[in-house]
Order: structure tokens, then sequence, then C-alpha cells
């Protein structure tokens, strides 16, 4: 069956800096696979290279097929015409995602009427049925509100819906819950699980959050330094990470009842100037060698078990 979404040897340089190496994977329709990873992986420069929301001074090479039809090279219109309809995008921080001085029915019914013909009085019909979906309470007063009278929780839902709004077959969910406290994180994840998967929809779920990874993802990849250094479906990614990156993030989790003392990754992330020309991990890593210093592994895969490096923690043998 063709993927959602195939994207394949994806590479994003902005100037000299290169910021996504030769990362491939597949999103299935109804699938939530998430891609994880330090500040600064690319996880936001690979999900919006996806709708074509780099800036201009942004090199882009590779393939990206949304439904087997090819976006890189697309024409602006072409990507209008995709986005919204078909791929809805959730932006990190709802509160700069709307126009602050528009009101949140103005903004939906736009989003719809972009995609649809439909009047602005039954665009507004199906913006308050929607926002009643998302679990907002009292959608009317809600719909002739401006974003800086809701709370954070609130607008979070408001772009969800603004997503959701033209029923796209696929969301791509940048830190979705980066903004929010605890208590309300584990509520929008379930709304956007449970809307997506009324519709079949696709989710793209770009996390820094392992926690959040383990209850909501199907598969997932763990990008570094730009490339995708293990991917995997979510329960063999825990239970027998390969890649050093993985099992060191793993290992600094907390876990209920170890009264031991956290394990941090030793270093900070990198920033990778020209090509890259060795395991971005390599000067982090306990396992590296001169190889892993002077040369790129390649990816190794067994099954739906990836790797990229040359001293795994364990053989993928799983099917």
């Amino acid at each position: 069956m063709t993927p959602l979404l195939a994207v394949e040897d994806l590479n994003v340089r902005f100037g000299q800096v290169t910021a996504v190496s030769s990362v491939s994977f597949e999103v299935k329709q109804g699938e939530v696979f998430g891609v994880v990873g330090e500040s600064g992986a690319g996880k936001s420069a690979t999900a919006r290279s996806v709708v074509g929301l780099l800036p201009s001074t942004a090199q882009v090479s590779g393939s990206i097929r949304f439904q087997g039809k090819e976006l890189i090279g697309a024409s602006p219109a072409e990507l209008r015409k995709v986005r919204g309809a078909h791929i809805g995008y959730i932006f990190q921080d709802a509160l700069t995602a709307l126009d602050p001085v528009r009101t949140v029915g103005a903004q939906l019914a736009e989003a719809l009427r972009v995609h649809e013909p439909v009047s602005h009085k039954e665009a507004l019909q199906v913006a308050g049925d929607l926002l009643d979906e998302v679990r907002i309470n009292d959608p009317k007063r809600c719909l002739q509100a401006y974003p800086h009278q809701l709370s954070g929780g609130m607008r979070q839902r408001v772009v969800i819906a603004s997503a959701l709004i033209a029923e796209p077959e696929l969301i791509i969910a940048d830190e979705l819950t980066s903004a929010l406290d605890v208590t309300v994180q584990r509520k929008v994840l379930e709304l956007l699980l449970k809307v997506c998967a009324d519709r079949g929809a696709g989710v793209m779920l770009i996390t820094h959050d392992l926690g959040v990874v383990a209850q909501t993802c199907d598969r997932v990849a763990v990008l570094y330094g730009g490339i995708v250094v293990e991917q995997a479906d979510v329960f063999d990614l825990f239970d027998a990470p390969t890649h050093p990156y993985t099992g060191a993030l793993l290992r600094s989790l907390p876990r209920m009842g170890d009264t031991g003392p956290f394990v941090p990754i030793p270093g900070s992330s990198i920033q990778v100037v020209g090509e890259l020309t060795s395991c971005p991990f390599a000067p982090r890593c306990d396992r590296a060698t001169d190889r892993c210093r002077e040369e790129v592994p390649s990816e190794e895969t067994h099954g739906m078990h990836s790797t990229r490096c040359f001293h795994p923690l364990r053989e993928v043998v799983r099917a």
C-alpha cells in the first residue's frame, strides 16, 4: 500500500549549516509516527519542509511524496492546495500561530473557505461544531473571542481545530504540548489522537519528550545532528534500543521508584557546518572509535528496525 507520506534522502541546508542530512521515513494512513530528538536535531526543519514552510534561504533536496505526489519542486500554488486541505500543521506556540486582531471564528471560517466553497455562515457552523468536538465549553462564545482572551489549553484546542477543519489526511503536530503545563498536556494529546482516529488521519508527532512518544506513537524515528540514528516500532525502541544515543536518552529518564542519580548525556548537541563527515554523536559517545570520527555510518535495516551506528548496543534481529 502506498504510504500517506514518504520522505526519502531529505537534505536541508541554511547557508553553510546543514540542518537535515539524508533523512528517510514513511507515515502510513491512520498511524501515529513520532520524530524525537533534542533541540537542534532537525525535527522542525524536517516537518516544515514537508509543507514548504521553510524560509526562502533554505536549500532543500531529496524527495517528499504525499499520496504519491512529489512536493519538492512544487509551485507555491500547488503547496497552498496541499496545506490545510490535505496536510494540517499544528504549530508549537498557539498564541503566535493565531492572528491576535481577528476573532477565533473569523480565522477558522477563513481556514475552511480557502479550500471549500461554503458561505461564511456555513463555515462558522462547521467551526462551532469542531470547537465542540475538541471539547471547548461554550463554542459560540469562543468563536467571538480573540486569542488573548483564551487560556493556553483553549488556544491549543483552537489550533487543533484550525488544522482539522478542512478534514486533512495527515496532521503534523510540532511540539504540541511543550507550551502547556503537565495537567493539560495529556488531555490535549488524547484529544488530538481521538479526533484524528475518528477521521482515519495519520499523525506526524514532533517532540523531545520520550514519555509522550511512549504513550502515543506506533513507530518512532530518533534524530540527532540532522540524521535519523534509529527508527523502530515504539515497543522495540524502548525494549531494545540499538543506537547509543537512544540508549543514553532512555537512561536519562526518571523512573518510578528509582532512587539512583540521573545519568546525563555528557557534552552538548552539535551544529553541523558543511557536509556531515562523521557520526554526529561521536563526541558524546563512550563507544566511539576513530572510524566513528572519520565516517558517517550507513543505515542497517532489519525488518522495521533500523540504526546508523558502527558499534550498536545490540544486533538488530527482529523482523
